[in-house]
């Protein structure tokens, strides 16, 4: 497995007794994010609503890393709870608040309370790419066929 150290400070007005991010299990691959309201109110999201929740949080993430930001499938099931950018990317040389964009993709007005686990963040390698020109591209067995174009029927694509 290969780490990565990602340094986070608190916001000034956090609640720091939330803690840091934490992985539910040894296998789990993302880390818990709480919500950390500098009121410590709950938000109201109506159905279709969006809202930024703040974290508590800044971090620093190294050179050749960055932190996607994903849904919690739990919240997605049973409430239509998601992310409306997933994943979201963080850079690394971004040092400004961590906040997440939730928004409420289900039928029924839904409550984010203060300490609530509403996304989950994960550390990933980044491969930056040389972007290059050419008057022609190789060819493929699929070539330029779009969408549903890999020959899988029954409905599937």
């Amino acid at each position: 497995m290969t780490t990565a150290t990602i340094v986070f400070a608190w916001e000034p007005e956090a609640d720091t007794a939330l803690g840091l991010p934490i992985y539910a299990t040894t296998g789990a691959a993302g880390a818990d994010l709480k919500a950390n309201f500098p009121d410590r109110e709950a938000v109201h999201l109506a159905p279709g609503a969006r809202t930024l929740v703040p974290t508590g949080l800044r971090l620093a993430i190294p050179d050749g890393f960055e932190v996607q930001i994903r849904p919690r499938s739990g919240l997605a099931l049973k409430h239509g709870i998601t992310l409306p950018n997933a994943p979201g990317t963080i850079d690394s040389d971004y040092r400004g608040p961590l906040g997440v964009i939730v928004m409420n993709a289900g039928q029924e007005p839904f409550t984010i309370a203060h300490g609530d686990r509403i996304a989950q963040m994960v550390v990933a390698p980044v491969v930056q790419a040389v972007f290059v020109v050419a008057d022609d591209l190789s060819e493929t067995e699929r070539g330029d066929g779009g969408f549903g174009s890999t020959g899988i029927t029954g409905g599937r694509g």
